[in-house]
């Protein structure tokens, strides 16, 4: 079995101060025991960065307007549906269970991204703050 890649979507700033966002994958998964006791999986440690753990609920019909990100930050819907959409003009509706990566700082003006609710429901989402955006992760670029 080949080792799995966990799909996530990345807001970054590219040279010119404009947040975009890519797909990238978490990788490098080793079939190993994780737990004395437990059967081998599939695991993988990425960062051993100290995060600050924070839940948000965001109200059904809620729309923000532009901003960053306050730190990097992981980003994981647990329920209801989000979008974002950054400068560039691409935007990317997420669900629970996806994963992404907000390193949106340092983008021209402050603009950031912006961000709303997608459905009926509230949508909430867990957040694991970073001081860094991880060094590992791919470098993301215009192509």
């Amino acid at each position: 079995m080949a080792s799995p890649a966990i799909p996530y979507w990345r807001v970054w700033v590219d040279a010119d101060g404009i947040s975009r966002q890519a797909r990238h994958a978490l990788e490098g998964h080793q079939f190993t025991l994780f737990a004395e006791g437990a059967a081998p999986l599939w695991s993988a440690r990425h960062s051993k960065e100290t995060t600050t753990l924070i839940t948000l609920v965001l109200p059904a019909g809620s729309v923000y307007d532009w901003h960053e990100n306050p730190k990097p930050q992981w980003i994981v819907p647990l329920q209801g549906s989000w979008a974002v959409e950054t400068m560039d003009g691409q935007t990317v509706t997420m669900g629970a269970g996806e994963l992404s990566f907000g390193g949106d700082q340092g983008t021209r003006a402050g603009r950031g991204h912006r961000s709303w609710t997608v459905g009926p429901e509230d949508a909430v989402l867990l957040l694991l703050q970073v001081d860094n955006s991880p060094p590992w992760a791919p470098l993301c670029n215009e192509d």
